[in-house]
């Protein structure tokens, strides 16, 4: 049984309030524990969501980090690169200082943090609330006030699960109100930047950030001085990247593969009857279209939302066997080149990440009688 299990329980009236009150456990227990799952654990300043200052050796002097020769010794300086996994090493830190806290460094641990916010903050216009997608005007947007509000929107604009909600994963109230939901990347080739600390533009909607490569985050059942990191729910691990999420990191220039990382298709079902391929054509084409007529404006026409939808309709026929991917490829490479043929790469990157999440959804269609 985890730390995290025995000691942090979740009653039924504190499952209904959506909150868990969380016990005391030793720093060091959550840090071996997070190593046993292969984390790679670094110590936070006591109290603290921050890593403790470097030493007096390093402090002063700027050096690289793959040169510093206090983490070959085993020291602590440099915050998540000095994580490791092992035991004795974690077990000397927070002997030496049993009051740190415990970061676990988020790229090796394949992990993927959805970071929601809850702070007071003036709501941006609607253009800059989902990045890339336009939300319409008839869209009722009174009431929205925080990152919960937009992960909710990009949610049901995908017709999906509102990962704030996903009790099948590990999800954590942070002390300001906000919520840490953890994923897991499936393989280790399937990296993604963190929004912190590389690019203002890159986020996954207003007051919603991401936690992977080159980023930490707080281990449940940390205390600091403004309170404690308190897991919701009853799972206490990650659950696997949902596809619809892959594909949203995909799109807001999140992923840092050298290549775009395209998961296993699912088996197209096996059809039981005759379908007209030209029907599934007919169904894409206004598709196709919307994102054709981004040709007459350089900006400012949601292209990547555009050729988003039409790339996961597109995987929606193709595993349901109305098109193969070879054609749904080459019909959307060529509206998308059309219209933006300054950037093919790029649009390559956005078509096969939703060409690939929409190969879990297949999207049967009927010819004419």
């Amino acid at each position: 049984m985890s730390p995290l299990t025995r000691t942090i329980r979740v009653p039924r009236d504190a499952e209904k309030s959506g909150t868990a009150p969380a016990e005391r456990v030793r720093p060091l227990d959550v840090a071996l524990w997070c190593a046993s799952q292969n984390w790679p654990v670094h110590p936070l300043a006591p109290g603290r969501k921050t890593p403790p200052a470097n030493c007096a050796t390093c402090r002063p002097q700027a050096h690289p980090v793959r040169e510093c020769l206090c983490i070959e010794r085993g020291g602590w300086c440099h915050g998540f690169h000095a994580a490791t996994t092992k035991r004795a090493r974690l077990s000397t830190w927070w002997e030496a200082q049993p009051a740190f806290g415990v970061g676990i460094s988020c790229g090796p641990a394949d992990l993927v943090v959805l970071d929601v916010d809850a702070h007071s903050a003036e709501v941006p216009s609607r253009s800059r609330l989902l990045p890339g997608i336009g939300i319409p005007e008839e869209v009722d947007l009174a009431g929205l006030a925080s990152g919960f509000d937009t992960l909710a929107l990009l949610a049901a604009f995908r017709q999906q699960t509102n990962p704030a909600e996903d009790d099948t994963t590990l999800r954590v109230k942070t002390p300001s109100g906000g919520l840490h939901v953890w994923y897991q990347a499936l393989t280790s080739a399937e990296r993604y930047r963190s929004s912190t600390g590389s690019s203002p533009k890159v986020a996954l909607a207003w007051q919603v950030d991401v936690r992977a490569t080159n980023g930490y985050i707080v281990a449940p059942a940390t205390r600091t001085h403004a309170g404690t990191y308190t897991p919701v729910g009853a799972a206490r691990l990650p659950a696997p990247l949902p596809e619809w999420l892959a594909a949203e990191l995909q799109r807001t220039g999140h992923a840092i593969s050298a290549t775009p990382a395209v998961r296993p298709p699912i088996p197209p079902p096996r059809r039981t009857g005759k379908t007209d391929s030209n029907t599934a054509h007919r169904l894409l084409a206004p598709l196709l279209a919307e994102v054709e007529g981004c040709a007459a404006a350089t900006h400012g026409t949601s292209f990547t939302e555009k050729l988003n939808r039409a790339a996961y309709t597109a995987g929606g026929l193709v595993a349901a066997g109305h098109l193969s991917t070879h054609q749904a490829c080459a019909l959307l490479k060529a509206a998308a080149d059309g219209a933006r043929p300054h950037q093919s790469q790029r649009s390559l990157t956005v078509i096969t990440s939703a060409l690939s999440a929409g190969l879990s959804r297949p999207l049967h269609v009927k010819g004419r009688p």
